[in-house]
């Protein structure tokens, strides 16, 4: 064992993640400790409910000030658990500026203001783990980082928003309609009582930042990411996809080519037979196409306590590990060299190609069809499946379902738009980006 002294840590933050945090190391800490090289202690904390936490915090110095945990000169690593933007960005810029090493499970931090703080790391020689703020406990940072670093990664699709999976799975499996099971999912505790952030695609979108960033080396850019939520998913929709074959997964999706990357968060139609159309419920899971090594799919936790703090305490042991390191031979945050990051372009989703679901509500007479196909045939768009359901008793409209071959979506919303205003459409058009990632 190591004769230097024991790490100190301090705690933004006991909710959640940071009990959970407290549990791991205080349970695991001789195996933590041997692969470390040295003892990790937290000795300090901040929260704003001392008295409702359910951490372990014997031994510790607690305060309801995070400042006063940044600036103690006692602590080597501080842990961002706070969430949000502000004071978590405030903070962890003082904590770097102090000469402290910072982890966080901050995905909207990095997300938005990431090049600023791993700026600021790399000129004060401080390391920010961030493993935990995408996709749980799920070592996808490291893998994609470290694991995949002699392939080009080509692209990345996830599920990687739990409760949004849990509502298309119970959605699919037991044909409910999205409020309803909204509303379970609440009960639950597997979405917030503002549900905005994850069934509106946010809370993907800013995962979705961070790991095109590592995969492509690209700074962090959030703000070009095209964002879709699951609201306007129907039990039709996900029955009628079930019926041709295919799931509803809302996806995170980075692709890279020569013409640029594309950073897009949107339902999507994806193979049965995909990997990916297995994964049920609140997991996460990350399909991920490296030239070298083809298809590799890592699957587990995305959220929770100790899944959460698996990844934190790894983070923890890994700046550890590196304390007596030289700061330039260290991991890249952002896997690449800083100076070396690309300029590449994020192309606006009107430049991306992909095929699609199209759902219309027609009125039940000759003709409407031909108007339909016309208008995608004057934008070159082809129908791979079509399918007309039997109208409901009293109904003087059908459900339309059509599959389309890869398109620009410029053409398609052109396409959209047409089809809206003929008068035997009666709805808006039902759509849905379908992909096949890697499957014919």
């Amino acid at each position: 064992m190591s004769f230097y002294p024991p790490v100190k840590v301090g705690l933004l933050g006991l909710g959640t993640v940071g009990s959970g945090v407290t549990r791991v190391l205080s349970r695991n800490a001789g195996e933590i400790s041997r692969r470390a090289g040295r003892e990790i202690l937290i000795t300090h904390a901040a929260a704003r409910n001392l008295d409702t936490t359910t951490a372990h915090t014997a031994g510790m110095k607690l305060t309801g000030e995070a400042l006063d945990v940044v600036n103690d000169p006692e602590v080597s690593i501080i842990v961002e658990l706070m969430g949000g933007y502000e004071p978590a960005r405030s903070l962890v810029l003082q904590a770097l500026a102090n000469g402290k090493h910072v982890v966080t499970a901050n995905k909207a931090l990095i997300a938005k203001h990431g090049n600023e703080i791993f700026a600021t790391a790399q000129a004060t020689g401080m390391m920010v783990g961030f493993e935990a703020a995408v996709a749980g406990g799920i070592p996808i940072i490291k893998a994609i980082r470290e694991g995949l670093a002699g392939n080009r990664i080509e692209w990345v699709a996830g599920i990687i928003n739990g409760t949004a999976n849990f509502i298309l799975s119970e959605m699919r499996d037991k044909g409910r309609d999205f409020p309803e099971v909204l509303a379970e999912a609440q009960a639950l505790g597997y979405a917030e009582a503002d549900p905005t952030f994850d069934v509106e695609g946010i809370d993907a979108a800013h995962k979705l930042t961070i790991l095109a960033s590592i995969a492509f080396g690209i700074p962090l850019q959030f703000d070009r990411v095209y964002i879709e939520g699951i609201r306007h998913i129907t039990r039709e929709d996900v029955a009628y996809a079930e019926e041709l074959g295919y799931r509803i997964k809302h996806l995170g999706i980075a692709c890279c080519n020569e013409h640029g990357a594309q950073l897009r968060v949107h339902p999507t139609l994806i193979p049965k037979q995909q990997l990916l159309a297995s994964v049920n419920g609140v997991m996460n899971a990350v399909l991920v196409q490296a030239d070298a090594l083809g298809q590799s799919l890592y699957y587990g936790a995305g959220a929770g306590a100790e899944p959460t703090a698996s990844a934190v305490v790894a983070d923890i042991i890994d700046v550890v590990r590196t304390l007596t390191a030289d700061p330039d031979n260290r991991v890249p945050h952002l896997a690449f060299q800083p100076d070396a990051l690309s300029d590449l372009p994020v192309l606006p989703m009107t430049e991306v190609k992909t095929a699609y679901y199209l759902r219309l509500q027609a009125q039940d007479r000759p003709g409407v069809l031909a108007e339909v196909t016309r208008i995608l045939a004057d934008r070159d768009i082809s129908i791979e499946a079509l399918v007309q359901k039997e109208p409901a008793p009293g109904a003087s409209d059908v459900p339309i379902i059509l599959l389309t071959y890869e398109v620009q979506e410029r053409w398609m919303n052109e396409a959209i738009t047409a089809i809206e205003a003929l008068d035997s459409i009666s709805a808006p058009v039902a759509r849905i980006r379908l992909e096949h990632l890697g499957f014919d």
